[in-house]
């Protein structure tokens, strides 16, 4: 998924790994990404809906769903690969000499937007959804792991954890917020900056850094950061 070797961030970058798709043409494909679209809004604030429900809100037929997603689990399967297909979009090549904090920075926000639009479904009643997205989250550490190790390396980062651990600690601070999000527990009006400026603390980089660091990542990503 990622290679890094020396230098700064410039060393690190993603390539893409296989993506299963529907087969068909143009207008099955779209029917295909509508569907997927609507399924995730439709579970989101009804997650009991059922399939004939999101068939109607799709605007298709019955059949025409079942042709593509044959059950409810093959949906939550494609709703799943849908969001990763976006998280791998987001996690874009770094900028040639961009330094390692602000690649971090920039990466958890564009992971935090992807799960804030999918965060909902984690209240599905589905027992194996998160282990799903478990299994997928492999490429996501793959990519986190070598960041962090290149910090480590540079000095960048603390090395109080080995960098796999940090890794998936990080993604878990991502998990754990989402929830407290939909919870609302949690409701900083600002959530993508506040996720990066605290990833960057867990990875040893001072508070008042981190803080500037997650602002000037949130800008290059278009977003406000104040």
């Amino acid at each position: 998924m990622c290679n890094y070797g020396g230098g700064g961030s410039e060393g690190i970058h993603m390539s893409s790994t296989a993506t299963m798709t529907a087969p068909g043409g143009a207008r099955a494909q779209a029917n295909r990404r509508r569907i997927l679209d609507v399924a995730a809004t439709e579970l989101a604030e009804n997650p009991s809906a059922s399939m004939e429900d999101i068939a109607a809100a799709a605007g298709v037929v019955r059949r025409t769903l079942y042709g593509h997603f044959p059950n409810r689990d093959a949906l939550l399967d494609g709703i799943v690969d849908r969001a990763f297909d976006d998280i791998e979009q987001a996690l874009h090549d770094p900028e040639p000499g961009e330094p390692v904090r602000v690649t971090a920075a920039r990466y958890t926000i564009s992971l935090w937007q992807v799960g804030d639009r999918y965060r909902l479904l984690l209240r599905l009643s589905e027992t194996d959804l998160k282990q799903r997205i478990e299994q997928r989250l492999a490429p996501v550490y793959a990519v986190c792991r070598a960041l962090i190790a290149e910090g480590q390396r540079r000095g960048d980062f603390a090395d109080h954890l080995p960098p796999d651990v940090l890794a998936r600690t990080q993604t878990a601070l991502i998990f754990t917020l989402l929830e407290e999000r939909n919870n609302e527990s949690w409701t900083d009006p600002q959530p993508a900056v506040v996720v990066a400026r605290a990833s960057l603390i867990a990875s040893g980089v001072p508070p008042a850094e981190a803080a500037e660091i997650a602002r000037t990542a949130a800008e290059l990503e278009g977003l406000p950061a104040s």
